[in-house]
């Protein structure tokens, strides 16, 4: 239907709190999925490992973790695969932002300074001047663990880390240039005074193990990523807005996590899927990015354990249909110039369907309806977004998983501000819209009809 200002109900707002909850909970990939795979848990999902052997049956709940920070999670449905296909929504634990390079450290006017490499495409100058800290996991020696080596997720809830910015008189023109960071000299965020008796590199080493309470002799190495400490809130005088770090693209990851819970009563429904891929921010060719076997390897295995032959697999895929959920660009006034004036998204107007002629989003005709289907069985409005014809678009991982697959498939996502800020917004409303959408398209059967 067409896109109207949704109203805020204590239903949504309940929803968002929850989306701000999981994501202050999850500062890195790391914590995306050991959150997601908690809640599956407490959900009565069972943990598969792609080592052994599958047992599976309609009605079976399941999820795998690859490498810590991808996740699957599936339910069987009891409509046969070679008639319904699976229903599948993809979307991305990852986040722009910094990460702590193997050897940092740097010392110089009594300071030290941690090396930081850009993951991603982040706004570089929304990290000046905030409350930092140090969250992922850290790779140990155990000898009982497989290959001798353990990983342990780490978060330093207290802020320890600051980039300051010049003072304005020394910067001029920072109003007028905008504030630019040389990534290499005057990225790297401050730590500490220098302390005596350490090298540099040893104090963060010294740091993750008193954190860990190990020797630091059993670290191997670590993975962390810089965040922002600021809880996410609710703004506006109505309280209509959410600002958060990692709306994109924790929004979508939280939203297909929900709707999978939301309909596990309907066992007779379709195969219903959910991908939360690593990397994507970085073009997701990896083990656990969705340009990678990840995919292909969890549906092949449903299937095959499903007692379909590869042949019916592949019929089951010709009648699939995936969701690729990422966030969306909403209109913001005062950059008009940024926007095609007949694809204006809003907050709070409903999830989005991204389209681009170049196969940037997946999105065509037919997978467009489908969603639209989706959103009219539970009466939420939709928009429609296209990028500005004189300005490059971004992607997804849809274009590489339906690539891998040949899977029919469209490209959504909920309306936001400030896209790889590392302080975003978003409508309060929009989540539980997605949320309901998502929850419908898991449920209804996929006929083979709806075959590329």
């Amino acid at each position: 239907m067409p896109s109207s200002l949704l109203p805020i109900s204590p239903a949504a707002r309940a929803r968002a709190q929850a989306l701000l909850d999981f994501i202050d909970a999850s500062p890195s990939p790391w914590h995306v999925a050991a959150n997601a795979a908690a809640l599956l848990n407490d959900a009565g999902y069972t943990r598969l490992n792609e080592a052994d052997p599958w047992l599976l049956s309609p009605g079976g709940r399941h999820y795998i973790l690859r490498d810590d920070s991808t996740l699957a999670m599936f339910r069987i449905g009891g409509q046969p695969l070679t008639q319904a296909g699976f229903r599948v929504v993809g979307a991305h634990t990852d986040s722009p932002g910094l990460r702590v390079k193997p050897r940092a450290g740097d010392t110089s006017g009594g300071l030290l300074r941690l090396g930081v490499e850009v993951y991603g495409g982040p706004i570089l100058a929304t990290f000046a001047d905030r409350d930092l800290s140090l969250a992922g996991r850290v790779a140990l020696r155990d000898a009982s663990a497989p290959h001798g080596v353990r990983s342990q997720l780490l978060r330093f809830e207290a802020p320890l880390l600051r980039i300051p910015n010049l003072p304005i008189h020394l910067n001029r023109k920072v109003n007028q240039d905008g504030l630019k960071l040389d990534r290499q000299n005057e990225l790297p965020p401050i730590l500490e005074a220098v302390r005596e008796g350490l090298p540099a590199a040893d104090h963060l080493r010294r740091l993750l193990a008193d954190a860990l309470e190990v020797d630091s002799v059993q670290m191997l190495g670590f993975e962390l990523n810089v965040y922002d400490t600021q809880r996410g809130v609710f703004f506006g005088p109505q309280q209509e807005f959410v600002a958060d770090s990692q709306l994109d693209n924790l929004g979508s990851c939280h939203a297909a996590l929900s709707a999978l819970l939301d309909t596990d009563a309907t066992e007779t429904g379709p195969c219903a899927v959910g991908f939360l891929f690593d990397h994507e921010e970085v073009g997701s060719t990896s083990a656990k990015g969705a340009d990678g076997s990840f995919i292909d390897d969890i549906l092949e295995r449903i299937a095959l354990c499903s007692g379909l032959g590869r042949e019916d697999y592949r019929r089951a895929l010709a009648c699939s249909v995936l969701v690729s959920a990422d966030m969306a660009h909403a209109y913001l006034p005062g950059h008009t110039g940024t926007y095609d004036d007949q694809h204006r998204v809003h907050l709070n107007h409903g999830p989005v369907i991204k389209t681009n002629a170049s196969q940037r989003y997946t999105s065509e005709s037919v997978s467009a309806g489908l969603f639209q289907l989706a959103c009219e069985r539970v009466g939420v409005p939709w928009q429609s977004y296209v990028q500005r014809s004189d300005l490059s678009c971004g992607s997804t991982i849809g274009p590489a998983a339906a690539a891998r697959l040949g899977l029919r498939s469209v490209d959504v996502g909920n309306p936001m501000w400030a896209m790889h800020s590392v302080r975003e917004s978003a409508g309060a409303a929009d989540h539980d819209a997605m949320c309901r959408v998502l929850g419908a398209f898991f449920s209804a059967g996929g006929p083979q009809a709806l075959s590329p």
